[in-house]
């Protein structure tokens, strides 16, 4: 008999929302706003209406064939409730887009997703240049519950859908001189406004690096998805990285290409703004960013009247999970 040992981070069945429940949200959410009328509190219309998702875009054939039945899966863990679908897609990082949260969801539509190919090189076995459904299809997709915390001091909880990169890397056959994994966006000039700016200051394309046992930790995946259906533009369609523990920008976007490496890579913040953004950058709330505190963070979505403000854990509440990775490092040190 086959006994399996839950992960302290992953999802509980009885933490699940019942598909039923799910599916009458709306008249839940109703009865609430009711609730908080009759108690003198006021409803705010706005903010209910984000649990709303849009009619689910039409997914790819491979897609599809991973995980049928595609839909908005409401799971929500213990006092984490899931970030509204449109939150999520409406308050991004994406520098190639506009650096205002809202310019990824204004102007990325016109990012080009497909066709789309990876390419898997350095120091491994069996390098080439894969279609994103080579990649995927041998891959069991999963849903994934996890928060992201950025430097700026806020956070979402994300249900990410995607695979492991560690069994992708492990088809690669890494040679024993891979002790980095370098990762790369895709340039498009065409589709990205920052990216024909004079005015930019950052060294295009936008690349990122984990270090080997980073990438091969059973947390960290390759997202193709969020929220039961296909990853949208602004949130890093097609392929994106998914890091946890770790400050958002670590969490690449429209992967292009992933080359694993014997030297630490060059990572884009890292090399901007060396003093803000460390390679690590290990959600630590007792390392302040030079312009801000991260002791405290802001769960999205917010209001006047609820800031949504609590303390930010070690490693983004995944210590249990990742803390022994860097045992004996001097975490101020290593940022």
């Amino acid at each position: 008999m086959l006994i399996r040992t839950p992960q302290g981070w992953a999802c509980r069945p009885s933490e699940i929302t019942p598909e039923g429940v799910y599916l009458s949200r709306r008249q839940f959410l109703g009865a609430g706003a009711a609730g908080l009328l009759a108690a003198g509190v006021p409803a705010l219309a706005e903010e209910t209406a984000l649990y709303d998702a849009p009619p689910a875009a039409e997914a790819p054939a491979w897609f599809a064939e991973k995980h049928p039945g595609i839909r908005w899966a409401a799971v929500v863990p213990e006092g984490e409730p899931v970030t509204p679908f449109a939150a999520a897609t409406r308050y991004n990082n994406f520098y190639e887009f506009g650096q205002d949260k809202g310019d990824p969801a204004r102007h990325a539509g016109a990012l080009v997703t497909e066709p789309w190919t990876v390419r898997i090189d350095g120091e491994v076995g069996k390098p080439g240049v894969y279609e994103l459904a080579e990649l995927v299809r041998p891959h069991a997709l999963e849903e994934r519950i996890y928060r992201l915390r950025c430097v700026e001091a806020w956070s979402m909880v994300i249900p990410w859908l995607g695979f492991s990169l560690g069994e992708l890397l492990k088809r690669a056959e890494p040679t024993g001189n891979a002790r980095y994994v370098a990762f790369t966006t895709v340039m498009q000039p065409e589709a990205m406004p920052a990216l024909r700016s004079r005015l930019s200051l950052i060294d295009w394309p936008y690349r990122e690096g984990l270090r080997i046992d980073e990438a091969m930790h059973p947390l960290t995946i390759l997202a193709v998805g969020m929220y039961g259906r296909v990853l949208p533009n602004q949130n890093g369609a097609p392929l994106r990285l998914v890091v946890p523990w770790k400050y958002g920008f670590k969490s690449i976007k429209s992967i292009v290409a992933i080359h694993l490496t014997e030297q630490q890579p060059y990572t884009t913040w890292q090399a901007l703004a060396p003093r803000e953004y460390g390679f690590y950058a290990n959600v630590n709330p007792e390392v302040d960013h030079p312009r801000w505190s991260q002791k405290r963070e802001r769960r999205l979505p917010g209001t006047l009247l609820r800031s949504n403000l609590r303390d930010t854990l070690p490693f983004n509440g995944y210590a249990e999970a990742v803390a022994p990775l860097y045992a004996g490092m001097d975490l101020r040190r290593f940022y």
